[in-house]
């Protein structure tokens, strides 16, 4: 609601065993113009687990936000941002990292949160957040309104690429606007 009253859109990852749950916000999400994207099923490390396990981790997730939302492009943001080269070339979709990574989850003070941001922020960045902590959320609403001033627009992941004429190509991972 807050990102909704001051015109922000974001691109949610979402993970798949939490959907069901919260299908009711997840649809809100979409209809007010939100990117929402795979995490996983279980927000396992994509890093040492086989191929076969990566794929089910997903395509769980996937079938979830589709019966929800549509046939659509899930992309993904792996957890922990890792995931192997192979793993990478068997993906059918974008992977997403960030380039401001706060620790919100770590810190989960909103002021912390705010300063670890606004000292990296530029145009064209990815920032990484994680809504389950209220701290985070009270921070993220904060930061629109700082940067928004100074004049900063929040868009998706997918939006940001497409400003930047930027491809986006199945397995490689988007950092920022620019790569």
């Amino acid at each position: 609601n807050g990102l909704r009253e001051r015109g922000a859109s974001a691109t949610f990852f979402l993970i798949g065993r939490q959907i069901e749950e919260n299908k009711d916000l997840v649809e809100q999400m979409a209809a007010d113009g939100h990117q929402v994207g795979n995490h996983t099923w279980n927000h396992v490390c994509l890093e040492n687990i086989s191929q076969e396990l990566i794929a089910g981790e997903i395509e769980r997730t996937d079938q979830l936000l589709r019966e929800i939302l549509g046939e659509k492009t899930y992309w993904l943001r792996p957890p922990y941002g890792q995931m192997t080269v192979s793993g990478r070339a068997q993906m059918k979709v974008p992977l997403v990292k960030w380039s401001i990574d706060p620790e919100d989850w770590a810190k989960k003070n909103s002021q912390e949160i705010v300063q670890a941001v606004l000292q990296h922020a530029q145009p064209n960045g990815i920032i990484l957040m994680h809504d389950i902590y209220p701290s985070s959320v009270d921070a993220a609403l904060e930061l629109v309104d700082l940067l928004q001033a100074d004049g900063y627009t929040f868009v998706t992941v997918e939006e940001l690429l497409a400003l930047n004429g930027i491809t986006p190509q199945p397995g490689v991972f988007y950092l920022n606007g620019n790569s």
